[in-house]
């Protein structure tokens, strides 16, 4: 080993997620170390120009004592406050937040992450090692992009995801966009706005939109009872899942529709004007594609062909541990698993004793508040309170 140092907990991912649990675990007296770069997912892969589609009041990064909030970012650093948040301004929040927790995050990555006895052994990219009795994963959902089969013939200058932070004005004056999610129908918004033709093709019969019956959200107190401030879900699911440790208790049966349901493919009704100039292709989905003649034919179930540029994938991401290639061979064998998800139990434990997942990793269990940027107070409340319970006594694990 080039550095050795011991410690309660290692963090593996310095998002959200990451950087609120370190928050909270440093301040409750854990020994705890974090690694990767602030905020880099945010920062290198979304798109340009791209709007959050959570509330204001649900893009706040959770610390012990909602010192950092958005609102005490943007008052000191003299940002003006918009409805939907910008990405640019959500990742010098986030970059923000990261400096006043003070000189605690390694910006190193982690190259591999092994058992070790009692704990685990967690291997840099440079070569130096750390010996950790518990590790928590809150490494984002980067590696889980969805690539259908018929991409395969396709070369990688001709095809790229909503998440590879691809520069959108570089894919060409034809791009067509596969989905029907935020993603995807944002991006071909930005694509249209730059002037390029623009097509989503999308499977599903019609595109949906998100919060459309205003009327239940002009109520009081009675819309407070069938909406929780997270904007996660349509009427009476938007409050169940604003509880995970309830959803945890909830059977998989029940609880993956209704996870399902919470995230289906669809649109901020903002977004409904800026898509006037694009063309809509619902009710379809390509078969096949390769590069011809310079360009890149799509042929869709119904035998129409597509002649363009590029094809930009907006189809969302699928959780997949198995994925992260820092994770050893023997750790994701050991790992169980619920369809790529981990299962987990209270303090996001996984079958690997010490081994913690947080953030969309957990939604499996946890229910689909995981997956967004409020579900960090949850997260980290309760992963602190399982470590502060569970302290080692007497040099025991």
């Amino acid at each position: 080993m080039k550095n050795s140092a011991d410690c309660d907990v290692i963090i593996i991912g310095a998002g959200p997620y990451g950087l609120s649990a370190y928050a909270h675990l440093r301040a409750s007296g854990v020994n705890a170390k974090i690694f990767g770069e602030p905020m880099e997912f945010w920062d290198k892969k979304m798109p340009t120009g791209m709007l959050l589609r959570s509330p204001r009041e649900a893009s706040t990064i959770s610390d012990p004592d909602s010192r950092f909030t958005l609102e005490a970012y943007e008052a000191a650093t003299g940002t003006k406050p918009e409805k939907r948040v910008p990405r640019e301004t959500f990742v010098n929040y986030g970059k923000w937040f990261e400096t006043q927790l003070g000189s605690g995050v390694d910006r190193r990555n982690v190259a591999k992450l092994s058992p070790d006895g009692s704990g685990f052994e967690v291997a840099l990219a440079d070569g130096t090692k750390f010996k950790s009795k518990r590790v928590v994963i809150a490494a984002g959902v980067g590696p889980f992009k969805k690539s259908p089969a018929w991409l395969s013939d396709l070369p990688a200058d001709r095809v790229s995801h909503c998440y590879e932070g691809r520069d959108l004005l570089s894919l060409g004056k034809r791009v067509a966009v596969i989905g029907a999610g935020q993603s995807a129908l944002e991006c071909a918004a930005l694509l249209c706005e730059a002037g390029v033709d623009v097509e989503v093709i999308a499977r599903i019969p019609e595109l949906r939109w998100i919060g459309m019956h205003k009327r239940l959200h002009q109520l009081g107190p009675i819309s407070k009872m069938l909406y929780s401030k997270h904007d996660v879900g349509p009427i009476g699911i938007s409050r169940l899942v604003a509880y995970p440790k309830a959803m945890y208790h909830v059977p998989l049966a029940v609880k993956d529709p209704i996870r399902k349901r919470a995230v289906r493919s669809a649109g901020a009704p903002w977004l409904i004007p800026r898509l006037n100039e694009v063309k809509i292709t619902t009710g379809h989905s390509v078969t096949s594609a390769k590069k011809l003649n310079g360009e890149v034919q799509l042929i869709l179930d119904d035998g129409s062909e597509r002649r363009v540029d590029h094809v930009l994938m907006g189809t969302g991401y699928d959780v997949d541990v198995s994925k992260y290639g820092f994770l050893s061979p023997e750790l994701v064998k050991a790992i169980r698993q619920l369809d790529g998800y981990p299962d987990l139990t209270a303090g996001f434990s996984s079958s690997v004793s010490g081994l913690h997942f947080i953030g969309a990793a957990a939604a499996r269990n946890f229910g689909p508040l995981l997956y967004f940027v409020a579900g960090t107070e949850f997260s980290s409340k309760e992963l602190t309170r399982y470590f502060v319970r569970n302290q080692p006594r007497n040099g025991a694990n």
